[in-house]
């Protein structure tokens, strides 16, 4: 088994079961348990892993928030199959929402050139990359840019949002549960979110199925308030249900 296929084992392992343990994920694999210690610390290093006494835990579990070419680099495929499935779901005129994320940046990618829209938009990336395309009217909402995400947040931003109305808003999220709803770790952006929710039609959340049951530190919406959550197929039809039953609908692309 080459590095790579073992640290992402490592890394798998760690979010189904909360933790990996040093000498029994050694045993498994038939390696010695300096070669984990070794691979822990580079997907430390890499910001997918935190290290504990005894092995290792992700960083979602200890409360940290990734940088975004961190993020970025996490469930690559699957975020492609979601924004995939997104673009369904974008009118065909009118006005969208992006939020900030690395699966709305997707959807940013895959925007159609056949039709008019205005985009308004509280990502820094994704307004870069959208500003050249003759289609479509940017708008970019003003405030503070959080370094982390490079989202903007905070008093002007949440100005702006509470005198917009789009046809379709598309927001991420960190964390997604049927207890505690939608969340993410900042609250000032998570007040954003709940701001973008609040200035649609219709609200449709992207979020890989690897933020099931992952309860951020601030919600900012109820399953309930939000039209349509998008995921990828790693979540099981009986977890789609349960979360339906909740209030949106679920697709598994």
């Amino acid at each position: 088994m080459y590095a790579a296929e073992r640290q992402h084992r490592l890394v798998e392992r760690a979010r189904t079961a909360g933790r990996v343990e040093v000498r029994a994920v050694a045993d498994e694999l038939g390696v010695t348990p300096e070669t984990i210690r070794r691979d822990l610390s580079e997907l430390e290093r890499q910001g997918l892993l935190r290290r504990v006494h005894g092995g290792a835990m992700p960083i979602e579990r200890l409360g940290f928030e990734p940088e975004l070419a961190t993020r970025a680099s996490i469930s690559i495929d699957e975020k492609l199959r979601i924004a995939k499935a997104a673009v369904a779901e974008v009118p065909s005129a009118g006005s969208i929402l992006l939020d900030a994320g690395t699966t709305t940046a997707r959807l940013a990618d895959l925007l159609p050139t056949d039709r008019p829209l205005t985009v308004v938009t509280n990502a820094v990336p994704i307004a870069l990359s959208l500003s050249a395309r003759p289609n479509l009217t940017l708008l970019l909402v003003g405030g503070r840019v959080r370094g982390r995400t490079q989202a903007v947040v905070d008093a002007w931003s949440l100005d702006v949002l509470a005198t917009t109305y789009v046809d379709v808003a598309f927001v991420g999220a960190n964390g997604f549960s049927v207890a505690r709803g939608l969340t993410t770790p900042d609250p000032s952006e998570a007040a954003t979110k709940r701001a973008m929710v609040h200035a649609a039609r219709r609200t449709i959340v992207l979020a890989d199925s690897h933020k099931l049951d992952r309860d951020c530190f601030a919600r900012f919406a109820e399953l309930n308030e939000v039209d349509t959550l998008i995921t990828d197929d790693g979540l099981s039809p009986d977890a789609a249900d349960a979360l339906a039953a909740a209030g949106p609908r679920v697709l598994r692309a």
